[in-house]
């Protein structure tokens, strides 16, 4: 059974109990109200200016739009919002900009979460200059 949150067939997407229709036509305080402490917290004290500027860059963007020119941000901390959904950020690691497609499961998870900051190490056999234990490749 695949989730088509567009359509509002069998297998709808919800969120604590409400649709996404729901959701996207609440206010932020009552979204707060649904999302884990953490995130929860971060919009009652108040989302920063770099948080709120975003907000309003996303405020009238369609999924079209963004697919082709997504919305670059540095905020990692940003909380994914209701709004968010079907949009295309470019998320900064600190290296490089990395698209993120926003999803309905992603409600009440930060941006940062969906793009990794350290790449994974493969180590291979010992270079020139090891010494004689760190040598040791088992046959098996």
């Amino acid at each position: 059974m695949s989730t088509d949150y567009r359509t509002g067939r069998e297998g709808e997407f919800t969120y604590r109990g409400h649709t996404l229709d729901e959701l996207q036509e609440m206010e932020l305080d009552d979204v707060a109200e649904l999302l884990p402490a953490r995130q929860r917290r971060t919009i009652v004290r108040g989302l920063s200016e770099e948080h709120e500027k975003l907000l309003n860059k996303v405020e009238g963007k369609t999924d079209e739009e963004t697919a082709n020119n997504p919305v670059r941000t540095h905020l990692r901390d940003m909380p994914v919002l209701p709004a968010f959904v079907g949009l295309t950020f470019a998320v900064y690691t600190g290296q490089s900009f990395e698209r993120v497609k926003v999803q309905p499961e992603m409600i009440g998870h930060y941006l940062g979460e969906f793009q990794l900051t350290r790449n994974s190490v493969e180590h291979g056999q010992a270079g020139i200059g090891a010494t004689r234990s760190s040598k040791f490749v088992p046959l098996k």
